[in-house]
């Protein structure tokens, strides 16, 4: 079974018992100026197929997986979204991995139909 982490403590080597725990950006806030920037270059003088942050690159490190953006804009209404670009899982089998929100959102679905909520609000995973 997988489970899906807000943090996720990235390493070269994903079954290492130094990991450090780092977060994905979920908010505005969040997101790096310097991601933000880039984007709205890209955004404004590239002829895009995709999202500046749906671009997969098989080079970045957990960490650097972690932290990317596919979409931080505004919606119709006026709210700021953000959604990053892979999803960090642990998987028992595997190790952490990231999971690309559109290569992988069939994967990603099945990690979260495995969350539950007990009677207290926690979140359970079976």
């Amino acid at each position: 079974m997988q489970t899906l982490l807000r943090e996720v403590k990235p390493v070269d080597n994903q079954n290492s018992e130094e990991r450090k725990p780092i977060s994905q950006p979920l908010t505005p806030e969040e997101v790096s100026p310097e991601q933000r920037a880039e984007m709205k270059r890209a955004m404004r003088e590239d002829d895009l197929v995709l999202n500046p942050g749906d671009y997969v690159d098989g080079e970045k490190t957990l960490e650097e997986k972690s932290k990317q953006v596919a979409v931080d804009t505004a919606d119709i209404t006026g709210d700021r979204i953000v959604v990053p670009t892979y999803f960090v899982v642990d998987d028992p089998e595997e190790g952490q991995k990231a999971l690309h929100h559109i290569k992988d959102a069939e994967e990603i679905s099945d990690v979260i139909r495995q969350a539950r909520i007990d009677e207290d609000g926690n979140r359970t995973w079976r």
